[in-house]
Formats: C-alpha cells, sequence, structure tokens
C-alpha cells in the first residue's frame, strides 16, 4: 500500500513515530501542540487529535495535563523493535522476491551498498 493511500492521522502518527526513532523527539520531550501540528500538516485539529491518541494508546507518548503529550521511555527501542518485525515480516519478503525475479545476489547488494 502506497503511503498516499493511507489514512492522513496514521500518516502523522508514523511522521511522529519516524522523528523518535530518528531521536528528533526524545525521552521527555513534548510534541507539537494539537493546532501547530495541524497548521503545519494543513489538516483539520481532529487528524492530528487521532494520530496523537493512536501514539498514546501504544504507549509511546503519555498526556500530561495542561501541558501536552510527551515521549515516554522506553518509546524507541518499542518503536524500533515493531519496525523491524514489520519489515522483516511484511517487507523483506517483497523485497527478497523482487531481487529473485531481477537476479540480484547478496553480493550485488552489498557492492551497491559499499558503492
Amino acid at each position: 500500500m502506497k503511503q498516499t493511500d493511507r489514512p492522513i492521522y496514521l500518516q502523522i502518527r508514523d511522521r511522529i513515530a519516524a522523528a523518535i526513532i530518528d531521536e528528533d523527539f526524545g525521552v521527555g520531550d513534548a510534541l507539537p501542540s494539537v493546532r501547530m501540528l495541524a497548521g503545519q500538516e494543513n489538516v483539520n485539529p481532529l487528524t492530528v487529535s487521532k494520530a496523537y491518541q493512536e501514539l498514546q494508546m501504544a504507549g509511546l507518548v503519555e498526556a500530561r495535563r495542561g501541558l501536552g503529550l510527551f515521549v515516554v521511555s522506553g518509546a524507541r527501542d518499542r518503536l524500533i523493535s515493531d519496525e523491524k518485525q514489520a519489515f522483516l515480516t511484511e517487507e523483506w519478503p517483497r523485497v527478497r522476491a523482487h531481487a529473485r525475479r531481477l537476479g540480484i545476489s547478496l553480493a550485488d547488494l552489498v557492492d551497491a551498498e559499499t558503492a
């Protein structure tokens, strides 16, 4: 599924998750306010709220009353673990099959990486 086929709130959730993995948001860092992010993304604030709710339900961020949402300890490690598992079970089999169809060997991949 292409990224543009996914609901906008999931795309926003995924971008925030990627920012946590990339350490743009560290433990204890506040996420942008709903209104601020909605303005940046040019979407309805309810869309951002739904993305944030997904992150909360996953236990990656916590709400602090009157202050906003903050990244919790262990969020990055959990996201990396989940992403690795998703890659190995969902994406890698397609990539491997495609490489086999094209006759790309492991050596070709290593050579391409070092080039």
